[in-house]
């Protein structure tokens, strides 16, 4: 089963876009700092992750990069999640060492599109 670890501080967002890929056939862990998902993702070993950038403790950016730095992270999909969506915005994003990037508000078909190109196809 693929496993995705949702990195978002709004508990609204989270627990909507959490429910809403569980009933896709995600299996689901979550974070709501960017300092969770380094120890989560590192430890956890997810098969991708979806990093709000705007994060409490560790932003997005960061995390992204301390997992990528980690010979333990190198292989794990990162999926930027941002409400900036100016060009420059995506190029920063995969030079953190995020693999995509998608701005909110999220188009959820879009973004199960993505999930599926970066993991190898369905959830289960």
């Amino acid at each position: 089963m693929t496993r995705i670890l949702l990195v978002e501080d709004n508990e609204m967002n989270r627990d909507m876009l959490s429910r809403r890929l569980a009933r896709r056939g995600y299996e689901m862990l979550l974070a709501e700092d960017g300092e969770q998902a380094v120890r989560i993702a590192l430890t956890e070993q997810p098969d991708i992750v979806l990093m709000d950038m705007n994060l409490p403790l560790k932003d997005g950016w960061n995390a992204a990069r301390e997992i990528r730095a980690s010979p333990a992270g190198a292989g794990i999909r990162i999926i930027a999640l941002t409400a900036h969506a100016m060009s420059d915005d995506r190029v920063r994003a995969l030079e953190a060492g995020c693999d995509d990037y998608e701005t909110k508000p999220l188009d959820f078909p879009r973004l199960l599109e993505r999930i599926a190109a970066l993991t190898g196809g369905a959830p289960a």
